[in-house]
């Protein structure tokens, strides 16, 4: 496939083109049809919010509110009414505002605080706040705020006006785009280069934002999974072209031809790419055990972009790279190439320093990294879920100052009032039972209506404090027990607190079920239990440390100002499922990267240690590149203006940094060295049985190397190795060493230049006796005749001053 895609490079090309304007023309002409379904099933609030609908058919328009607070005085005075009634006709003449409910008409009493120096009015729109056109809530802010001034502060709160604070939109979007340019630019060196994963993310995204759009008119979609789509998308497009094209540039810095080398990084990092693309989706399908139905759509859009980001990487990614040739390098690298020729590709400077210092010190590192995720973890233990509101926005917003003067005019309980909602009349036992309950404030039975009574209830603690959860259990489990009613605890903060219930309830059901399905595929893709169980207990601890990071920003309030977000608060409730969902796709990238890598080394020489060491050494500078671009596109969204938004990017950027700069760099080699051999581990009667998956090309149905015997004539060429280390007298590593191979009759077979801690891995294409030549200034040269048999070779070299070894 990559091989015709970059050969009809150019018909690939226009096919995507045609696919992303075709897409994009008909997402247009239909238009965006996504519901917001919030159902909760089987629960208290659920049960009263039916009610409510039968009681108050009419109520279809969302409703915000304008508050308003004089500094001297009472908002009753003719000089405050002069100015606000004007403004309250005005915006109750508007097309689209249905009512405009002020404190100045018979029924307005309530709406005045007790000190008389803050009201309310309610304006009512005749849709929901979705769907009101933007310029409408602008002209009412405008025209309320247009009243302010000369001690007179006036403010809107409400789910339609926080749309005109919002940033606009696509700016996070933009901005993970250019930081993830900059270090694509860092990590390449070229222009054309650091373009490509980018094209890549926007072609991916873009059909999957268009295609989840037209999907919306045929199932329930969510707006929350656009903003989640761009949020993974972005990520994993971006990380998945990074993958191929540096696997691509390294084979023309080999000398290989640039279609060779495209289709030698489609077969290699292309398979890996599909096979992390399908534990993406898997993590994410495993939204679909905790049978919130709301998410369904979160999970068919996000799924789709992922897809159609892996279709975009396996197939117009080479027809790019077929486009570009020899210019996918830096011009100094194609200066060098031309001069020098091909050079051999060795993992060099901070990578394998690291790599060889991990294998010399596996258990302080081990200790030290899981030192950390434990400290980190720590706040965890608080977590508490519930609902962000307007509480949390910034204290400079309009909707933030709006609750703030509720809450000091009307109680701290004002902005999330409790509904009792009794199924017929409701008796004055109830009523009185209610207002005698600790931590009622005020208690206010409306008229039944539809066979329906309504009982508002205000707490004395505000909709996102212990207190009122406690509150509404009390009521729930005592007080309407007692009373004999009918009835059910309703209202925004009832049902945050039962989809926070349902929600840690479903939990480990969910994270049983992705853990499960990865260990699962990495058990078929590494033929070993030590691997994919290491693979899991490494992901519970990077969820576990980022949540601790979430909680201490976002619940404990540490740095929140530096992020320009307002008040901290609970956890969003959402979040865990989500956040779990998309971290254990990403970590699973991150593994199946890394350990792919060691499981080729693995294979052919047998040797734990070695294998550890190269994988980290050649894979562990691109993962770090790619978590940085996450990173970078994750923290982007702290500026979407969302608070629910910008916790999930601060979520999930530290679950990345944490997940490859700490685990998979350091905890996870540490480990397969201390563990050794048992690493790649399987029972033989499970070994029989599973299917195999290959990530790699170049492995065999069974991962193992045949036994070692004397080679008969005729025999087939059987690939082997010579491999071991190269060091002075003293026993110190020899770095850059010429290790070559040749024939008894003085044929070159391979050549290879040792790393930094003096590693060296020859190819030897057929069992028989070689010839092992190692040079290296300022030292001598040694060379020695090798028999290799059916299975690899360990020879290792010591190399003095001035010495020189004749072989004939």
């Amino acid at each position: 496939m990559a091989r015709w895609c970059y050969r009809h490079r150019l018909v690939v090309v226009l096919l995507w083109v045609g696919a992303l304007l075709g897409l994009g023309t008909a997402a247009s002409g239909a238009g965006t049809n996504y519901v917001n379904v919030f159902s909760l099933p089987d629960t208290d609030s659920k049960r009263a919010y039916d009610l409510m609908e039968k009681a108050f058919p009419e109520r279809a328009g969302d409703t915000d509110t304008v508050v308003w607070k004089v500094e001297d005085g009472s908002v009753r005075d003719a000089s405050v009414r002069s100015r606000m009634e004007p403004a309250l006709a005005a915006i109750r003449r508007m097309e689209g505002v249905g009512e405009v409910a002020g404190p100045y008409g018979p029924q307005g009493a309530a709406q005045v605080s007790r000190d008389g120096r803050t009201a309310y009015a309610q304006v009512t729109f005749a849709e929901q706040a979705d769907a009101v056109p933007k310029e409408l809530v602008e002209d009412v802010v405008g025209t309320a705020q247009d009243a302010a001034g000369d001690g007179l502060q006036v403010e809107l709160g409400g789910q339609a006006i926080t749309r005109v604070q919002e940033p606009p939109t696509g700016t996070a979007e933009l901005v993970g785009v250019l930081a993830a340019a900059v270090v694509l630019f860092v990590a390449f060196g070229s222009l054309l280069a650091m373009l490509l994963p980018i094209v890549i993310a926007v072609f991916g995204v873009g059909t999957g934002l268009f295609g989840t759009q037209l999907i919306s008119h045929v199932t329930n979609v969510p707006e929350l999974a656009s903003l989640l789509s761009t949020l993974i998308g972005l990520g994993v497009g971006i990380d998945y072209a990074l993958f191929i094209v540096t696997r691509h540039r390294r084979g023309i810095l080999r000398g290989d031809d640039p279609e060779e080398a495209a289709v030698t990084a489609l077969n290699t990092s292309g398979r890996a790419v599909l096979f992390a693309g399908g534990t993406v989706c898997i993590a994410l399908a495993g939204m679909l055990v905790t049978n919130l139905r709301f998410l369904d759509g979160v999970v068919i859009g996000t799924s789709l972009t992922v897809v159609l980001s892996v279709l975009a990487a396996v197939t117009l990614l080479p027809a790019l790279l077929g486009l570009l040739g020899h210019r996918v390098l830096s011009r100094r690298q194609r200066r060098a190439l031309a001069a020098r020729g091909p050079e051999k590709d060795r993992p060099t400077g901070l990578a394998a320093r690291w790599a060889a210092g991990v294998e010399r010190r596996p258990r302080s590192t081990a200790v030290l990294a899981v030192v950390l995720m434990a400290a980190l973890a720590v706040p965890l233990l608080s977590l508490r879920l519930g609902t962000v509101d307007q509480g949390n926005d910034e204290a400079s917003t309009t909707t933030r100052k709006a609750y703030d003067l509720l809450a000091e005019g009307f109680g701290p309980g004002f902005n999330g009032p409790l509904q009792v909602v009794v199924d017929g009349e409701a008796s004055d036992s109830l009523v009185t039972a209610v207002e005698r309950t600790e931590g009622v404030a005020q208690v206010a039975p409306i008229p039944p209506a539809n066979g329906v009574t309504v009982i508002q209830v205000v707490p004395k603690t505000s909709p996102q404090d212990e207190r009122t959860d406690r509150l509404i259990d009390v009521l729930r489990e005592d007080v309407i027990p007692e009373a004999g009613a009918r009835a059910h605890v309703g209202g925004v903060t009832a049902v945050s607190k039962d989809f926070a219930s349902v929600t840690g309830d479903r939990l480990p059901l969910f994270i049983g079920t992705i853990i499960g399905l990865g260990f699962l595929l990495l058990l078929l893709a590494f033929r070993s239990l030590v691997v994919p169980l290491t693979a899991a207990v490494m992901n519970l601890l990077a969820a576990a440390a980022s949540f601790g990071v979430l909680v201490a920003i976002f619940q404990w309030g540490w740095g929140l100002d530096l992020l320009g977000f307002g008040r901290e608060g609970p956890i969003a409730a959402f979040l865990p499922i989500i956040m779990l969902s998309l971290l254990f796709g990403l970590s699973m990238d991150y593994q199946v990267f890394l350990v792919s890598r060691m499981h080729e080394e693995w294979v052919h020489t047998r040797d734990n240690a070695r294998a550890v060491r190269v994988g980290l050494a050649e894979t562990s500078r691109v993962i770090n590149s790619a978590a940085l671009i996450m990173v970078c596109v994750f923290l982007a969204f702290v500026l979407s203006g969302d608070y629910a938004a910008g916790m999930a990017g601060v979520g999930l950027a530290a679950a990345v940094a944490l997940d490859a700069f700490i685990l998979r760099t350091a905890l996870v080699p540490a480990v397969m060295h201390l563990i050794g051999k048992a690493n790649w581990w399987l029972p033989a009667g499970l070994e029989k049985r599973l299917p195999h998956l290959a990530v790699e090309p170049k492995e065999d149905g069974t991962g193992a190397l045949p036994a070692p015997r004397a080679p008969d004539e005729g025999d087939a060429p059987a690939a082997s190795a010579v491999h071991g280390f190269v060091r002075t007298v003293d026993g110190d590593p020899v770095d850059g060493a010429a290790v070559t191979l040749l024939t008894s009759g003085g044929r070159q077979v391979d050549r290879v230049v040792s790393l930094a801690d003096g590693s060296y891995i020859v190819s030897v294409p057929s069992p028989g006796t070689y010839l092992l030549s190692v040079r290296a200034a300022p030292y001598g040269s040694r060379a020695g005749q090798v028999t290799v048999l059916g299975g690899p070779l360990v020879h290792d070299v010591k190399l003095a001053p001035g010495e020189v070894d004749a072989v004939s």
